[in-house]
């Protein structure tokens, strides 16, 4: 072993524990590990507060890999630092069930504070993790006692500032001034396809001086000093998030592969990587090595983490007796659960008259805004459209961060992204409003949040062709189907006011990625007498209209299942279909998720077998309703684009009325066996 500092040593031991995961995986991203591996050190060793012994404690500095490829090192910093990642799981990167997955991946190990690998994405989420720090600072804090100051640190690559939603993110962050969120920027010129001439040449550092940011040009990737110094220059920055551009080399130490694409996404191969053990002065024969004093060195950096938590916590431990409802509130959400406490008394909606789910989702917002101290959100630019603005919320901006009300501007993705981030703080009770048409903008940050569960709330309105005369082009019909296909996130299409308020309830008590698709037209209030539909709503499908009495053949008998706006011409067609001496029975279907959650004889109560004559209603695209219709069954729905016309004008064109819902059960009625 050559002589060298313990510093040296170290960072030498977590390049080559990335470069040997790979190896043993055959597969993996060793270049930015070799290259990145000095930043990752000197912000876990010499800067940044956490306990490895307790990894969600609420103050800990956050770690963001935004350029998730790069896991290996994340991986080797988590075991190193002593956050119960065995080296088994190191030697079991990349396999079924192990810890250490290909991308970071939230839940999987501690330590792992969200998921990356698509490029962008983990800086986006940065921002809303730091803008929770903000929030929570300014709603919990107080001159006498500081519960939340943490920092955020990002290492992102070449590729996440490529991607779009790093430019509404960061382009918000610096409106916002938010200074506590510190990115090291990976630049080594290169992506998979080779130099980063080919296709990004732009000024980066003018790029985020001109968002707003504090930006820290020319610091060497292996001069532990001057990372270190770039860092704590830019802790001093309060009043601006920080990019420090670091110059790395890609696959550093392997002399055959390295500064090249070659170095990027494959493993270096058996010589190459005895090359580059050789050059770090380790043994070239073995692999997973890690020196005892190396091991030693971090045992102290634990120890420091676990002296922090403990002044912290007697910090706790004051709020507690002063504050025990906060306290025993914030308590149940860090432990995945919603207060009880906080649940209001939310509105019941006389039957009758006629509103749009959109504007009784905004009474139902402000109600529990009320009684929600740490909720928080708005829209991408259109919350006077989608219900957010409520009385009495002030906007979250630099010098008031404990606003309630973020303007996210046109930005959904970014929203998307900084929505997860807020909910990840387990604390901030986050939501984010756009039309439905633009979940095609945040399909990658609506998919993250189902693959993190983290408990986001994202509010859709205009919610189908009745939207009318803006035409196809903001007239959702395949989105519907693209929110339920993600596993893990619950949709919910409330057919009135009373619906939408049970749906609200069930997204705050879920704890789970949801979203709510609301109405822009007027729809009739239905009757919640015993609180039936709130029962309901909370099945996921219930029956909103049984069939009269004295039909006992199946055979004459229709279930007309709906959701949305499309429940009540189906209610109207059951009167036309009893008129014609059948039987009717319509069902509410709010959220599929959750109907599908339920027990098989509760489903088949709703949906009795033996009745095979069923109309599945809903003015979006058919795609996944056929299961619930049967072979006996029909969907009328929109395999096709909309058109521009007034709302009720497009509805009645495409079918969705009760006249055409009738003709159809009845013909199957007609034509069903004897």
């Amino acid at each position: 072993m050559h002589t060298r500092s313990i510093d040296d040593e170290a960072v030498a031991t977590i390049r080559l524990l990335a470069v040997d995961m790979v190896e043993k995986a055959r597969s993996g991203h060793p270049g930015l590990p070799l290259g990145a591996a000095p930043m990752a050190y000197a912000l876990f060793t010499k800067i940044m507060r956490f306990n490895p012994a307790s990894p969600a404690w609420p103050n800990r500095d956050r770690f963001v890999l935004s350029a998730g490829h790069g896991s290996a090192l994340l991986y080797a910093m988590l075991h190193l630092c002593s956050f119960g990642l065995g080296m088994e799981e190191l030697k079991q990167f990349r396999q079924l069930g192990s810890r250490t997955p290909g991308h970071p991946e939230y839940g999987h190990a501690p330590g792992v504070e969200t998921t990356t690998g698509p490029l962008g994405q983990g800086i986006a989420t940065a921002v809303g993790i730091a803008a929770a720090e903000r929030f929570l600072a300014a709603r919990l804090n107080t001159p006498e006692r500081t519960l939340i100051d943490h920092f955020t640190y990002v290492i992102c690559s070449d590729g996440d500032l490529m991607e779009g939603v790093s430019s509404e993110a960061s382009s918000l962050a610096g409106h916002l001034k938010l200074g506590r969120l510190i990115c090291l920027y990976d630049s080594n010129h290169i992506s998979i396809e080779g130099s980063t001439a080919l296709a990004f040449t732009e000024d980066v550092a003018r790029r985020y001086e001109a968002y707003g940011w504090h930006v820290i040009s020319h610091i060497d990737g292996n001069d532990l000093a001057a990372i270190e110094q770039a860092v704590r220059d830019a802790q001093e920055i309060d009043d601006r998030p920080s990019m420090i551009i670091v110059k790395t080399t890609i696959g550093y130490g392997s002399p055959n592969k390295q500064g090249t694409a070659a170095a990027h996404g494959e493993p270096l191969g058996p010589d190459e990587a005895r090359l580059v053990k050789r050059a770090f002065g380790f043994p070239e024969d073995e692999s997973f090595s890690v020196p005892d004093r190396v091991y030693e060195h971090f045992r102290e950096i634990a120890e420091r983490g676990a002296a922090l938590e403990a002044e912290w916590q007697a910090r706790w431990q004051s709020f507690e007796r002063s504050e025990p409802a906060l306290a025993a509130a914030l308590s149940e959400l860090l432990a995945g659960r919603f207060p009880e406490a906080w649940l209001p008394d939310l509105p019941e909606f006389p039957a009758g008259e006629k509103l749009a789910t959109r504007q009784a989702s905004k009474s139902v917002l402000g109600k529990i805004a009320a009684h929600v101290p740490l909720l928080a959100g708005g829209s991408a630019d259109l919350a006077p459209s989608n219900g957010t603005l409520y009385g009495g919320a002030s906007d979250f901006e630099a010098g008031n961060y404990g606003g309630a009300t973020v303007h996210f501007g046109v930005r959904e993705h970014a929203m998307g992204a900084i929505v997860n981030g807020m909910a990840l703080s387990n604390m901030a009770v986050p939501y984010g409003a756009t039309f439905l048409i633009f979940a095609d903008y945040m399909k990658p940050a609506l998919r993250l949040a189902a693959l993190m569960q983290s408990p986001s709330i994202f509010i859709f309105t205009h919610d189908s062709i009745g939207l009318g005369e803006d035409g196809p082009t903001h007239q959702p019909v395949e989105q519907l189907a693209m929110l339920r296909a993600m596993p893990g996130f619950d949709v919910y299409r409330p057919a009135d006011a009373n619906e939408t308020t049970a749906a609200w309830l069930l997204a705050l008590k879920r704890r789970k990625p949801a979203a709510l698709v609301l109405t822009r037209q007027n729809v009739p209030v239905l009757d919640d007498a015993g609180g039936r539909l709130r029962d309901g709503v909370a099945k996921g499908g219930y029956v909103l209209a049984d069939w009269a009495d004295g039909v006992d053949d199946d055979a004459r008998r229709v279930i007309l299942v709906a959701t949305g706006s499309e429940v009540h011409p189906a209610l109207e067609a059951k009167a036309l279909i009893e008129q014609k001496g059948f039987a009717a029975r319509v069902v509410s279907m709010p959220s599929r998720e959750l109907f599908a959650e339920q027990p098989p004889e509760y489903r088949a109560a709703v949906l009795p077998p033996a009745v095979r004559a069923r109309v599945v209603v809903e003015a979006a695209a058919t795609f996944g309703w056929h299961d619930i219709a049967g072979d006996g069954g029909i969907v009328i729905g929109l395999d096709r684009f909309g058109m521009s016309a007034p709302g009720s004008q497009v509805m009645e064109h495409f079918g969705f009325t009760a006249a055409n819902i009738a003709t159809k059960a009845l013909e199957l009625l007609n034509n069903a066996p004897k």
